[in-house]
């Protein structure tokens, strides 16, 4: 009797939560040429119905190929730990990873997406999507995590 009511409350609260994610969202100005935003369409104005893409947080993932490598060159035992941070000056995971290598004292190679000529060329040939992107020699970490850069760096 418990387990059938847990999955009734549960059933219940997945149904409730749909209901909030698929809610409309109107846009409308008003005579002092404000623009409003609101789940309810106002009676007074013309608005129209907009569609708004929500940035979700993913979680950190890691590939073992950076670029395509056009050699077969296996990495040495030095530069298979070397670190490079692509990142930006208002990323709070950036930040979090550069205070983790400062307490371990590893050390990294940082270049700004946004303000390096280097760092946009190095970005977009990684079709990156977010940052940061953290380079283990010839792996790959996107976004960062202490256990995920762990296992990557081999401490």
């Amino acid at each position: 009797m418990l387990m059938k009511g847990f999955v009734m409350l549960t059933s219940l609260g997945m149904l409730v939560l749909s209901a909030q994610v698929s809610a409309e969202i109107y846009k409308w100005v008003d005579e002092h040429g404000r623009t409003h935003f609101s789940d309810k369409a106002p009676a007074s104005a013309q608005a129209e119905e907009v569609t708004i893409k929500i940035n979700t947080y993913s979680s950190p993932s890691y590939s073992p190929d950076i670029f395509t490598s056009d050699n077969n060159e296996k990495p040495s035992k030095r530069s298979s730990r070397k670190v490079t941070m692509y990142s930006t000056t208002w990323c709070g995971v950036c930040k979090k990873a550069k205070a983790y290598f400062r307490q371990n004292r590893i050390s990294y190679t940082e270049y700004d997406v946004e303000n390096s000529a280097r760092g946009k060329q190095d970005y977009q040939k990684m079709n990156g999507k977010g940052v940061p992107i953290i380079l283990v020699g010839n792996k790959r970490l996107n976004g960062f995590s202490q256990a995920s850069f762990e296992k990557l760096y081999g401490k």
